[in-house]
């Protein structure tokens, strides 16, 4: 991955003498947003007439640029919608989630409204190191480009400074960490099948452990076979670049609870034998996105120290028509002995989950995550930007929470025992593709077959919310979006302070 990242730098300089190209100043309903910002009252005011003069009302997200008036060193001011948000909203525990996140969305917007080129400098509120990480955070991620395949050259970036009144390093910092893995994660999503696959992936991320000095295991596809993985084998068959799993370790010694994380990694999915429609290929280069996420979450977690034991298992493979590929009706041995027919050969990525869960478990983790760009169904129940989230009560509820802190959107689904009887098979212990109704809830139940039942356990399906294929919007990109990395982060540092029995 050789895109550069923008770099942010704090500085406590009044807005008002920052010579930069673009001060981006927050707007509300109610006029020019000045806390903790140091504009004062006059500036204020004349930047609510400049913005009058134009029909500029400050809704969400929403952007003008102005000349920068008289008293103002920047060339020109960048007003952002921050719709009915005050600060006093920071302050109260029922509504600083949504605070926080408009000041993500506000400061992500203004770094993709600006050119790449220009010094931006940003007077957001950032009454605390809360909101100055969210406005970090927010620019950091808007700030976002992939033209790793571009063959014009790239333009250097512009300067990016955030301005506030008190000192916010080390809640800055964090962000920047946070922002980082969230971009690595989209740039590999982003990367063409052709370049990224099992190998090229587990190697990247092979590279990326060693940088930190944290233990990475591979295995190839013939210690796969050789050891029983049948999902991940049965997956991967069907093209000559061979499955792997990867395992990536951080152990601090202070760790008092252990989370483990399992990715689905389908590096390309034309759907196997049960082929997909042209159409609904074209985006399944993500299709990969869950175990990109929990790999950079991990990475995330060393990087900010915090104290939670972490493993991540990257499941990939491709999932190909080729002439060895698996067939419906084959049947599966998995990993662990549980035997699977396979009805649907584009229904893999549970295939592949299945392994992973299986020998995520046997190192007894207080808590268990998977994450995967699972089921159109998905999409259907809960649109392109919320994820869905089942497994046992207390893990999905701590996921749910997370997701909000972060501002990744997650609903809590049910695992309705009703539908196991759906994947009963006459031949295997189980089909790994039922009936339509319920499908990303379906899914759930065949992978909790895959979970003891004393595992504290939580499923996420990221099918729409990991990429859009859309227009860019607040600090969200088009194609890859890096969730739910900032979700995984959230619940490692609510396990680093609190009990993770569930």
């Amino acid at each position: 991955m050789a895109n550069a990242l923008r770099a942010l730098t704090p500085n406590t300089t009044r807005p008002q003498d920052v010579p930069a190209d673009v001060l981006v100043v927050g707007f509300t309903e109610s006029g020019p947003e000045g806390s903790g910002t140091r504009l004062e009252a006059s500036q204020l005011l004349a930047l609510a007439d400049a913005a009058q003069a134009v029909g500029f009302t400050g809704s969400s997200m929403a952007t003008v640029m102005l000349p920068a008036p008289a008293g103002f060193k920047a060339r020109a001011v960048l007003l952002v919608g921050l719709g009915d948000f005050t600060a006093d909203l920071l302050e109260d525990a029922e509504t600083s989630e949504a605070a926080h996140e408009a000041l993500r969305r506000a400061a992500g917007t203004a770094l993709r409204t600006v050119e790449r080129r220009h010094s931006v400098a940003l007077a957001l509120p950032t009454t605390d190191d809360s909101a100055a990480e969210a406005v970090a955070t927010g620019a950091l991620l808007g700030a976002y480009t992939y033209d790793s395949y571009k063959s014009a050259s790239t333009t250097e970036p512009g300067a990016l400074t955030m301005l506030t009144v008190e000192d916010h390093g080390a809640a800055v910092r964090n962000a920047g960490l946070i922002a980082q893995a969230v971009n690595r994660t989209r740039d590999l999503v982003n990367q063409p099948p052709a370049d990224l696959y099992p190998e090229s992936m587990a190697q990247e991320f092979a590279t990326q452990a060693k940088e930190r000095r944290l233990k990475v295991t591979v295995i190839d596809d013939k210690a796969l076979r050789e050891r029983g993985f049948g999902g991940l084998t049965g997956v991967g068959q069907g093209s000559p670049r061979g499955p792997r799993l990867v395992k990536l370790e951080y152990s601090p010694k202070k760790a008092l609870k252990h989370m483990a994380l399992v990715g689905k990694g389908i590096t390309f999915d034309s759907g196997g034998l049960s082929l997909k429609p042209p159409a609904s290929m074209e985006e399944m280069k993500s299709d990969m996105a869950g175990a990109a996420a929990v790999g950079q979450a991990l990475f995330a977690i060393a990087d900010l120290q915090l104290p939670v034991r972490v493993t991540a298992w990257l499941a990939l493979a491709e999932n190909m028509p080729g002439g060895s590929a698996q067939r419906p009706s084959d049947v599966l041995k998995m990993y662990g002995g549980t035997t699977v027919e396979v009805t649907n050969t584009d229904a893999e990525g549970r295939l592949v989950l299945a392994d992973g869960l299986v020998a995520a478990q046997e190192e007894d983790p207080d808590l268990v995550i998977d994450v995967a760009t699972l089921t159109g169904a998905q999409i259907v129940a809960l649109g392109e930007r919320t994820s869905g989230v089942m497994g046992t009560t207390g893990a999905r509820n701590r996921v749910v929470l997370a997701g909000q802190a972060a501002g990744e959107p997650v609903w809590p689904m049910p695992l309705p025992e009703e539908l196991r009887r759906g994947l009963d098979s006459h031949t295997a212990d189980l089909k790994n593709a039922g009936p339509r109704p319920g499908g990303m809830l379906l899914a759930g139940v065949f992978l909790g077959e895959f979970v003891t039942s004393e595992q504290a356990w939580a499923h996420i399906d990221v099918a729409g919310p990991a990429f859009n294929g859309h227009g860019a919007w607040g600090y969200t990109p088009k194609e890859g979006t890096g969730v739910p990395v900032r979700t995984l982060i959230e619940v490692a540092r609510g396990l680093s302070t609190t009990d993770a029995e569930e």
